[in-house]
């Protein structure tokens, strides 16, 4: 699958199957209401679904692979009846069995916020598979990540970091066509961190990897803003989807596909213009 022959930005829907998501937690437990979720996320303009079982909210604790497969694999399997063929699904998981499971239930991308560090397997299992690779940059764990993070210099560490993840994943097998970066915006940062790596995401860019960004909902946006429900940041995360998109990421991992598909296709056709016009 190439996912990068696209002519535009990407994005990617989020379908949390779990009870303690933070900003949608619940919602989308039941089998019937997540694939309704998944069928209008494309007909907003969802270029992917991703799919996951397990929380990683600030505090979050592990959820074992029978459970995430419990979660997610029937999901998976109705989603690929029922989604176009076009649209890939996504397994955000950090457990190479539970993503074993859904790329033989129909995912064909692996999202693993723990860049390989979980799970020596997810790494075999992209070079197997030959499928999409999204290494994220995580400070500690869920659990812990927002305990007291400190860098001397957030942008430089986490773009080395995930340079290192991503040679880790070629020197298992993974080829470097199907890795894709994400610096991690609120996974063990303060919002001075997460602040500084949007304002640094060219840098990510020109590593050469395509970059995925997930801002969508997150709290430290609330806090620049004066707003306390996730919510209500949907004007927000179109901001950081505009200023991605000048800067050159790939594909947009949010809740709200229609308005960031907007802002997303809005700040593409600029980009192009300034281009014709230089």
């Amino acid at each position: 699958m190439d996912l990068f022959a696209a002519d535009r930005p990407l994005i990617m829907g989020i379908l949390n199957v779990t009870p303690d998501s933070f900003s949608d937690g619940g919602l989308d437990q039941d089998e019937q209401q997540a694939i309704a979720r998944a069928l209008g996320m494309v007909e907003e303009g969802a270029d992917i679904i991703d799919v996951g079982g397990e929380s990683t909210r600030p505090g979050s604790r592990r959820v074992a692979a029978p459970e995430q497969k419990r979660r997610v694999v029937r999901v998976i399997q109705r989603l690929r009846e029922a989604l176009p063929g076009s649209i890939p699904i996504s397994i955000d998981t950090t457990l190479a069995e539970v993503a074993q499971a859904a790329l033989e239930a129909g995912a064909a991308i692996l999202n693993d916020v723990s860049a390989g560090r979980d799970d020596p397997g997810m790494f075999e299992l992209a070079a197997e598979r030959r499928v999409p690779l999204v290494l994220m940059h995580m400070q500690g764990t869920p659990e812990t990540m927002q305990q007291c993070p400190h860098y001397a210099d957030v942008v430089e560490e986490v773009r080395s970091f995930l340079l290192e993840r991503a040679e880790a994943a070629q020197a298992t097998g993974v080829r470097k066509g199907q890795i894709l970066i994400d610096p991690g915006i609120g996974f063990g940062k303060t919002r001075e961190h997460n602040l500084a790596l949007l304002a640094g995401l060219k840098l990510f860019v020109e590593t050469g990897y395509p970059v995925l960004l997930g801002t969508s909902r997150k709290r430290f946006m609330g806090s620049l803003c004066q707003e306390t429900e996730p919510r209500n940041l949907v004007g927000a995360t179109c901001a950081t989807t505009s200023l991605g998109v000048a800067a050159g990421v790939r594909v947009f991992r949010v809740h709200d596909i229609r308005a960031n598909r907007q802002a997303a296709d809005v700040a593409w056709a600029i980009l192009r213009a300034e281009k014709v016009f230089q």
